[in-house]
Formats: structure tokens, sequence, C-alpha cells
């Protein structure tokens, strides 16, 4: 943790929690736990850095699967973890018309929650510095609406009903007005879709975190992490260009700070750790002098070595498997998508959003990494290092700044923060297509 200041040591954050001493939590980091049995225990253990399976293998405590609209089932194992909480393994992916189910992820995990305030005399790693994993809530049969709440067993806690799996309307899937213009005879092709829902509530001190992962029918992973619970009541010192006046008048200055969230990706794609990453970039070019219009050139760059890698306008990555090509003959891969995000310029590990390094096991939290040993860099940037890509591990940072308002209490409105996983070529077409339209693969018919 960066303790630097006396305001940090002073500020009781972990007051709401469990209060444990955060030297038991870092002793006890790579336990994993659930409802199995001891065996089991020792295989789901072992399981998030195996190399993916084309079904999830695990005992029936630790699996889910669930069919979605348009016959996609979705399969992956989930175990718990006394820092990251919840970690889902070997997550699989079956649309319709595949003979079988199409291995994605061999895990994947939140990798820090990192919270610096910003009179810069507080900052916090929400995963590795309080006991987040310990302080999973149990959740009310409402939280879990269609569902089925798990039981997980927590090290010093016990049983705790904590983790929710079920379903959620996305809305529209698709729609397709089949007309003349289209080549079409007029009928109307319309779906709703539907996603699998996983998710555990934590909580660090005042803050409580909703982690969510969305499985959907056309292929797609989303990750959220929504924060809500309450203002620290010990943070309302803020000056007129840090904080923000909660209540009457004034006088009570909630302190603002930031939320940098970081995910880990493990892929395995068609069973294979092996990868290449790819990142692309469109260059718009200003209209002719003598009339016309713009032109966008892209380009494509392997990305060979280890990168710390920033957003920007037109630019996008994607994670390619080696091992598996779709129905047409194009490789599988899968392409980040970044949600909405407030870049803090305050770390080196937080000033890029992206991240693609080495696999190496004892790297598994972007910040405050307690798994090294001495003499080991604890944070993400100071693992890219030139290594040649050949097993990439993801990660993602999305930002949010924090500042409050009246709105914020009592109890604060979700504030969300995520990212996506938006399959690219791994099926030749959609999964949703209605069955009378798959023969248009490739150029559709021209309208009349």
């Amino acid at each position: 943790m960066h303790v630097s200041h006396g305001k940090r040591l002073t500020r009781a954050r972990r007051g709401a929690g469990t209060a444990l001493a955060v030297t038991a939590l870092l002793g006890a980091a790579i336990a994993a736990s659930s409802p199995a049995s001891a065996t089991d225990k020792a295989a789901v253990k072992a399981a998030p850095e195996a190399a993916a399976t084309a079904a999830a293998d695990c005992s029936d405590a630790y699996k889910i699967e669930k069919t979605v609209d348009g016959g996609t089932t979705w399969r992956m194992c989930w175990h718990y973890n006394t820092l990251s909480g919840l970690i889902l393994d070997n997550i699989s992916y079956q649309p319709k018309g595949e003979a079988k189910p199409i291995p994605v992820l061999t895990s994947a995990r939140l990798a820090q929650v990192h919270v610096p305030y910003d009179d810069g005399q507080a900052e916090f790693d929400d995963i590795t510095g309080t006991d987040f994993g310990r302080a999973l809530q149990k959740l009310k049969t409402s939280e879990c609406p269609g569902g089925t709440i798990k039981t997980v067993k927590v090290p010093d806690r016990g049983n705790v009903s904590g983790l929710c799996v079920t379903t959620r309307a996305r809305g529209h899937a698709y729609r397709l007005n089949n007309d003349a213009s289209t080549g079409g005879t007029g009928k109307v092709y319309t779906g709703q879709g539907r996603d699998l829902l996983v998710y555990t509530v934590n909580k660090a001190s005042w803050y409580e975190y909703i982690t969510e992962w969305r499985f959907s029918s056309d292929g797609t992973i989303s990750s959220n992490v929504g924060a809500t619970g309450s203002l620290s009541p010990y943070d309302f010192d803020g000056g007129d260009s840090r904080g923000w006046p909660i209540g009457k008048g004034d006088q009570a200055k909630a302190e603002s700070h930031s939320h940098n969230v970081f995910w880990r990706m493990n892929f395995g794609l068609d069973g294979s750790p092996k990868a290449k990453v790819e990142q692309y970039d469109s260059k718009v070019t200003p209209p002719p002098a003598n009339g016309g219009s713009p032109t966008t050139k892209t380009t494509r760059t392997p990305v060979t070595k280890e990168i710390a890698g920033d957003r920007k306008d037109m630019r996008w990555w994607r994670v390619v498997s080696t091992a598996g090509k779709n129905k047409d003959g194009h490789p599988r891969s899968y392409e980040i998508v970044p949600g909405p995000s407030q870049k803090h310029a305050g770390r080196p590990y937080t000033k890029h959003d992206v991240f693609f390094t080495q696999y190496k096991k004892c790297e598994q939290y972007a910040s405050n990494n307690p798994s090294c040993g001495n003499n080991v860099p604890t944070s993400v940037d100071k693992w890219v290092d030139g290594q040649t890509l050949t097993h990439p591990i993801t990660w993602v940072n999305i930002g949010f700044h924090h500042i409050a308002r009246d709105e914020d209490q009592q109890p604060m409105p979700v504030h969300w923060q995520g990212f996506s996983m938006a399959p690219r070529d791994v099926t030749a077409m959609s999964p949703l297509t209605p069955s009378d339209l798959a023969a248009q693969n490739g150029k559709p018919p021209l309208g009349g």
C-alpha cells in the first residue's frame, strides 16, 4: 500500500468492513473457496491458469451453464479468491450451428480497484489492500430475480450466499426490415436479447462494489463494476478545488477521488494459451481541396512484444487465436472494447488503458501485487519490459473521477465503469441469423 502521509493512517475506511489485518489477507491471498470438497478445492485452485478446455471442467458446485436466446450456451467454472473475490475459469461459448463449445477464456478476474484521493494524502488498493475478498456480501433473493444464489465458503467467515447466477434482458438483439431496398420480401426480422449475468457484491469499508459479468447470445462478454454504498464520513474535509459541499450550506465538502478499476484476462481461444495481439488504427484525411469526400485508411500493427497501450480515436486491439478458424477460414479473435474512462495520470500503471504482458503465474494484480516475492516489481507497468508475446495476458484499466454530489447520499446510487470483449470472426455469420437468411453469407442480395 502507498502509506506516505499521516492522514492516510487516520482514515477509517476499513471500519465498515470485516476489520481483518491486511497482513493476514496477503498471507492467504491465493486461497480458493467454494462449497465443494477439499479434493475439488485443490482442482479448482489450479484451474485459473490451466489451458482452457472445450467445456467447463469442474464439479457441479463450481459449474455455470446456461442457454440464452438464439440457442447460445455459455459454460464456465468459478472459484473464489480471498483478495479479488470471484474468478471465472474455462469460459466457453457454443452458439447455434457449432458442433462443440468454443473455448474463449482460461480465466477472467478483477485485478485491482485503485482509489487515490485528490488531496494526495490518501490512496488505497481496494483489492489487495483491504478486506474486499473476505467482505463478500450476502444477497437477498430479490437481488437475484429469476436466478440462483450460490453459496461461497469465505475463509474466517464461513458460508455466504453471495454469488448470483441469473439472466437479464438487454433489449433489441437485432432488427431487419427485409424490404425491396435490401432485395427482400418485406418480412421484418426482430429479436430481443437476454444475457447470462453472474455477479457478487463485495464491501471495502464504506464502499460496496458490484462486480458483474454478462455473457450475450452473440458471443459478447462484458464486465462492469458498480460502486455504491456510502461516502466515507472521514473524507468530508476537501478544499474548494478538491471537494464538493454535501448537505446544508458549505461546511462538509466530500473529498473528490478516483476509482481506477483493472481487469485481468487470460485468453484460451480454441483451447490454446498461445495467441497473437494486433492493434488497429484508422486515419481520416481532410476532404480534397477541389471537393469530394474525406477518405479513411486503416492499418494493422502486429503487437509482438509487451506493450502499455493508450486509447485514441479509431484505435482498437484484438487477441487472435493461433489454434482455430471459423467456417469461413478466418482466425477467431476477440476485440477489446473499453467503456468510457477518465484516465488518472498519478501512477505509471494508471497512465495507460490496456496492457499486454507475457504470462507469468505470479503476476495477478495490477498494483500492490503480493505474489511475486522480494525484488520483483509489484505493478503491471513494470512488467512491460520487452518480452516477446507468445502467451499474452490482457489487462484493461477503466477510470472514474468521482466528484461527489448531493444525490450521492444515502445510499449512494451505483456508478458503473467497465468494458466488453466482442467476438470478431468467431463464427462465420451472426449466431442469431434467422434460418431463412442463413444462405446470405457474404454480399447480401441487391435491392430493387
